[in-house]
């Protein structure tokens, strides 16, 4: 069986898609799915490329549990659209870049990722890059909520 892949995005990978990345992953550890589906991260732009995780969102997620040390920045490219299932997009400027980089021949399914955030009414992760720490706090009470929920539509949608 070929794993579901999913793709978690923002701007530069280094603040908010690194943390989805790592508490999906906690997710899908936790429901004995990390072996039939796979999650990582990217940026719509070039910032960052080969560097860690922003030092606030490490010390933020690692407090709840959640290690992202091992992660690298990357850029968005049109092959991801041809090679993941879902492409999870943190706002709307992200939304726009992969739109405009999304290929004809392209599988995924994009989405704002806090579209599966249930009665949130915050569709767009705010970047907290310029802020202080209660920035990335927020960031990551929203990026689990919505990981719940998008666990919850794999499972219906799938049948995990």
């Amino acid at each position: 069986m070929q794993k579901m892949r999913v793709l978690m995005v923002c701007m530069g990978n280094i603040c908010r898609s690194p943390m989805a990345h790592g508490v999906f992953a906690a997710r899908l550890r936790d429901a004995g799915l990390e072996h039939v589906i796979q999650v990582d991260s990217a940026g719509t732009h070039s910032y960052h490329v080969g560097e860690p995780p922003d030092r606030r969102a490490q010390l933020t997620s690692r407090s709840r549990g959640y290690e992202l040390g091992d992660l690298r920045a990357r850029r968005l490219e049109e092959q991801d659209f041809r090679e993941f299932d879902y492409i999870l997009v943190m706002d709307e400027d992200n939304l726009s870049h992969a739109r405009a980089l999304e290929p004809e021949d392209g599988r995924a399914r994009v989405h704002r990722f806090l579209e599966f955030a249930g009665a949130r009414r915050e569709r767009e992760g705010p970047d907290p890059y310029y802020g202080g720490a209660q920035g990335f706090e927020k960031v990551l009470d929203l990026i689990e909520d919505a990981a719940d929920g998008f666990l919850s539509h794999l499972r219906e949608r799938h049948h995990f």
